[in-house]
């Protein structure tokens, strides 16, 4: 049978529309960038909150990229300790050596082994951390003499990487178009806990948050429960349905039933975590709900060089410790010393500074504006999150919860019109089921001021207001 031909209108476009692009987007141009249509503008220096761009403009950068530079941009200390590390020792290989840097960072987030976590594995990006606890879970199944353990459950909407096994179990439609076939095909994904979307009308949170547990439990018992390797979550939702806090109940739910069935419970705080929610771990919050693996990068290197970890509770490295004695997996960069430095030195700053205290606190501001500035916007339709972590998400319909048409693309035209007039938002598409919905993320530096946070929020209203005008 021939294959089926590709809708190409449902790829995805750069997550940014830029428009009115600072760079020269010719053919003389070798950088493959993510989108030939909206070439990125060129940044020339960044400091604090503030991104300077080649044609003169100052942004402030209230997404800190992608919810990555907690401490700012420019931080003289950070840098300082990348050109020390590189002075010492730039790379070797962690077959044979190790680092100062990889074992103080190791030792930094996992001093007194918090909620049982024992071991750090670092490595160089988001997906390759969720990469490897899914392989770490399947070894210890193998060690366990428990083969048959190969399905993974995780949740429609989530996200937890761009390589084939981390994008089969995540719920960006778009993303996957093109690479069906080529997906990991052990899995099957269950509702997200999404409650503006999901929760009945006629329904309270303490009846949503077992409706949502028995549908994982029906799952595990559909596949079978000696088969399910782990069930893989967002303790608070990323990018795909934007800081969607859990129902109350709902993480410790989720780790009963995985304690019932044997199953690894892996958190996937690649987004939320660091402190992003206004705690170190996002799973903090939410009561008796410690995972068995968890993985962390974003925030943990604060953009300041590639780094991701994984890290592993004392139950699952006894195992390995008591049967092979060994970690099957393995990656050139694995523990790079200037990536561990420059995390290291990002995480003393936060530690020393409050940081994490002052994102809880400034999220509460954060909060309070958002629903004063935007109370008159009939396109608002849900204001939700928690720490600096919040999402806008658009509504054609507030009483109905009507999407706008997909092809309007209204979420990205209120990022380019925050953009034009200097605020960067992290705008997102196919909130509700990935083709329909918008929404734009706020997730800025804990370094920001209450008046930084007052303009971004005047100027996101006057976004959308201007977006407004055009679909009323």
């Amino acid at each position: 049978m021939a294959p089926s031909k590709i809708d190409i209108t449902h790829l995805p476009s750069t997550q940014y529309v830029n428009t009115k692009s600072t760079l020269d987007s010719e053919d003389k141009d070798h950088l493959l960038h993510r989108s030939f249509i909206d070439p990125p503008s060129l940044v020339e220096r960044a400091e604090g909150v503030n991104l300077f761009l080649s044609d003169g403009r100052k942004i402030i950068d209230a997404c800190a990229g992608a919810a990555v530079a907690l401490i700012g941009h420019g931080n003289k200390e950070v840098h300082q300790a990348i050109v020390n590390q590189l002075q010492k020792v730039s790379y070797v290989h962690t077959q044979s050596y190790t680092t100062q840097p990889a074992e103080d960072l190791a030792n930094l987030i996992l001093q007194g082994s918090p909620h049982g976590l024992e071991k750090a594995f670092f490595v160089g990006s988001g997906s390759e951390a969720v990469e490897s606890a899914l392989k770490l879970a399947r070894q210890y199944y193998f060690e366990k003499n428990e083969p048959e353990r190969l399905h993974i459950i995780s949740r429609r909407q989530g996200y937890h990487g761009n390589t084939m096994a981390t994008m089969t179990i995540s719920g960006n439609l778009g993303r996957k178009v093109p690479f069906e076939g080529f997906s990991y095909p052990h899995t099957s994904q269950v509702s997200p806990a999404f409650a503006y979307r999901y929760m009945q009308e006629d329904e309270t949170e303490m009846e949503y948050t077992p409706r949502l547990l028995r549908e994982i439990e029906d799952e595990f018992l559909c596949v079978g429960p000696h088969k399910v390797m782990a069930f893989i979550a967002e303790p608070v939702a990323g990018s795909g349905i934007g800081s969607a806090t859990p129902p109350a109940g709902y993480l410790a739910g989720l780790r009963a039933l995985c304690d019932k069935y044997g199953v690894l419970l892996i958190f996937d705080e690649i987004m939320c975590g660091v402190g992003r929610t206004g705690t170190f771990f996002a799973f903090e919050q939410e009561g008796n709900a410690v995972p068995d693996i968890m993985t962390i990068a974003k925030g943990l290197g604060g953009g300041y060089a590639p780094i991701s970890g994984v890290l592993v509770h004392k139950r699952v490295v006894d195992v390995l410790r008591h049967g092979s004695k060994a970690f099957n997996h393995g990656h050139t960069y694995q523990a790079h010393p200037t990536s561990c430095a420059a995390a290291l030195a990002v995480q003393k700053i936060i530690l020393r500074d409050g940081l994490i205290a002052r994102c809880a606190a400034m999220g509460k501001i954060l909060e309070s504006m958002l629903r004063t500035e935007l109370r008159d916007c009939w396109s608002v339709g849900d204001i939700r999150g928690r720490g600096l972590f919040w999402t806008v998400e658009f509504v054609k319909d507030k009483k109905t919860k009507e999407t706008f048409d997909p092809r309007i693309h209204f979420g990205a035209r209120v990022q380019q019109a925050a953009f034009d007039e200097g605020v960067a938002l992290y705008p997102c598409s196919g909130t509700v089921d990935g083709k329909r919905g918008d929404h734009v993320m706020l997730a800025p530096p804990f370094i920001i001021t209450e008046e930084e946070l007052s303009t971004v929020c005047k100027v996101l209203r006057e976004a959308i207001e201007s977006q407004q005008q055009l679909f009323s």
